[in-house]
């Protein structure tokens, strides 16, 4: 079994690298594999909406990570999404990615457990926290939870690594996603399918 950690900050050994790290060093107690993805200060373009990544499992645009992180997604078993918080919301690179990859390819994500981390100074984690989790609720994506909402805080590593709770928080989640991963694994050996997804109904408000 392999987790997928995306960092969606451009600080590779920054305070969301911290969170992450802790949660990975728990999942790998348990026997689980783990890759962090780290973003870049490369720009990332937007999803532009075009519809033409139907069908095809994959984002039109070639000339950034979004499709080799989809293809390690489709690979994996569980998501870590970590994120900085700028202006009460994740970075504008995460979205970007997480959107495209979502659009082009839901089904690498589909009936996979995922939990989000946030890291701050001080506020808007709750508002972040709020975003990213609507990538799984609307992809069939059993969430990772914890003993307290899925952040730390602090300025600078240092500061994050005397944030005790928080530290105790990421490896809770790591147990959790661990024990959800081998759940999951168990059902499957004894014959248990996913659930079958209804599509048939789609209802736009127009009057």
């Amino acid at each position: 079994m392999k987790v997928l950690l995306l960092n969606g900050s451009t600080r590779k050994n920054g305070c969301t690298y911290t969170a992450l790290s802790e949660i990975a060093s728990v999942l790998n107690e348990e026997g689980i594999e783990t890759e962090t993805l780290q973003m870049d200060a490369h720009p990332v373009r937007d999803c532009a909406g075009c519809g033409q990544c139907a069908g095809k499992g994959k984002c039109i645009f070639e000339d950034d990570m979004v499709n080799d992180w989809l293809q390690k997604a489709r690979e994996a078993d569980g998501f870590v999404f970590g994120s900085p918080v700028y202006y009460a919301h994740p970075t504008g690179q995460m979205l970007a990615v997480l959107d495209r990859m979502f659009y082009a390819g839901g089904d690498a994500f589909s009936h996979k457990p995922g939990a989000a981390v946030l890291s701050a100074r001080r506020g808007g984690t709750a508002a972040s926290f709020d975003v990213l989790n609507k990538y799984f609720t609307i992809s069939q994506m059993p969430v990772v939870s914890s003993t307290y909402w899925n952040m730390v805080y602090g300025k600078t590593p240092e500061e994050v690594r005397q944030d005790l709770e928080g530290l105790q928080t990421m490896r809770n989640i790591g147990r959790n996603m661990a024990w959800l991963l081998k759940s999951i694994q168990a059902g499957r050996q004894q014959g248990l399918e996913i659930p079958r997804t209804e599509r048939n109904v789609r209802t736009n408000f127009i009057r």
